[in-house]
């Protein structure tokens, strides 16, 4: 594996970019963290995220560059929004950077049905400025964030690489198939190898608050009730962050036989779960019994996600490592420790 890289990682404060930072600092790598802290979800487990890479400050005022405390030089953080045509053109011109990696998007599903263009903003407006700055400063790589979401209204599952996926139900479904599509023609036209990685569901320590683990986790140890959707008949391919990060990192640095200049891949579990399974790991470890409230299926969900990972194995020997009981025991002993929660 390659040494002493520069990384720009963008959304380094979010979920997946931090478990990721974490993981390229012990590789050895130099990491540029980018995000615009923006309150979608509570600011402070974002901070503390950066505090953990010893990114410390007061205010964060934008565009300034903090060094961290722990890593010194190898971990530069930066507060800036990813469509700042100003200031992203320039971070690239007085920096060294070897490979990208995007993270940072507007997430959510639900939230985009009522701010659509929140989500064109970021996702597209953002991803366009950012591929502009890699085209200008002769950047070979990105790895970028799709998802799941992109399939949309398939029925057939496994969901593969190779189905249609021209019927999203979400803004933010759609802003990702724009940036599979945009990473296309970057790649057509400039040979910027660009590779997408459709995300399944990922769960684990440091995850989002508007996300079922958490929601799930913090309404069964607070004994307050859970809202279930479809009457519990869902299923997601739940995918640990760890393995999610050991697939970025393959892709990263690794050199598939036939390399193509675009490619897109699914990265998940391929196991799906039924939801009510999901909260019944979650009872069985927490030793509680959820309060259970019944919905209808909500506007812009799917019935089941499962991710058909062959060509993330056969490229690139990708292989999930962690089960659905460990990984929400991490998750739970990380809640624990981070929220202070007594009832566990």
């Amino acid at each position: 594996m390659m040494k002493g890289k520069t990384i720009l990682v963008t959304g380094a404060a979010g979920f997946i970019g931090y478990h990721l930072c974490e993981k390229l600092i012990r590789l050895g790598h130099h990491i540029i963290g980018l995000d615009n802290l923006n309150d979608y979800y509570d600011v402070n487990l974002k901070l503390s995220r950066l505090k953990n890479l010893g990114i410390l400050s007061k205010d964060f005022p934008y565009n300034s560059t903090i060094i961290s405390a722990i890593y010194g030089k190898q971990v530069k953080f930066i507060k800036m929004n990813l469509e700042d045509e100003t200031n992203l053109p320039l971070l690239f011109k007085e920096n060294k950077i070897d490979l990208v990696c995007n993270l940072a998007a507007q997430a959510g599903v639900r939230y985009s049905i009522e701010n659509p263009s929140t989500y064109v903003k970021s996702n597209i407006l953002g991803f366009s400025n950012l591929l502009e700055c890699i085209k200008n400063a002769q950047i070979s790589k990105i790895i970028y964030a799709s998802s799941s979401s992109v399939y949309g209204l398939n029925d057939k599952v496994p969901f593969s690489t190779k189905d249609n996926v021209d019927h999203p139900i979400s803004m933010y479904a759609a802003t990702k198939k724009s940036n599979e599509l945009m990473a296309h023609t970057y790649s057509h036209l400039f040979n910027i190898e660009t590779i997408g990685l459709r995300f399944f569901t990922v769960y684990g320590p440091w995850g989002r608050p508007d996300m079922a683990m958490f929601l799930f986790t913090s309404a069964i140890l607070n004994n307050k009730p859970i809202k279930v959707f479809n009457e519990g008949n869902l299923y997601r391919d739940f995918t640990y962050i760890d393995d999610i990060v050991d697939g970025i990192v393959a892709t990263l640095f690794s050199d598939k036989q036939e390399k193509t200049s675009y490619s897109i891949y699914n990265i998940g579990n391929s196991h799906p779960v039924k939801l009510m399974d999901f909260i019944s790991a979650i009872e069985d470890l927490t030793n509680k019994t959820a309060l259970k409230e019944m919905n209808p299926m909500q506007p812009g969900d799917v019935v089941k996600t499962w991710a058909d990972t062959t060509d993330l194995f056969n490229d690139y020997n990708y292989k999930p490592k962690t089960d659905l009981e460990t990984g929400v025991f991490n998750y739970i002993s990380w809640y624990k420790s981070y929220y202070k929660n007594s009832s566990f």
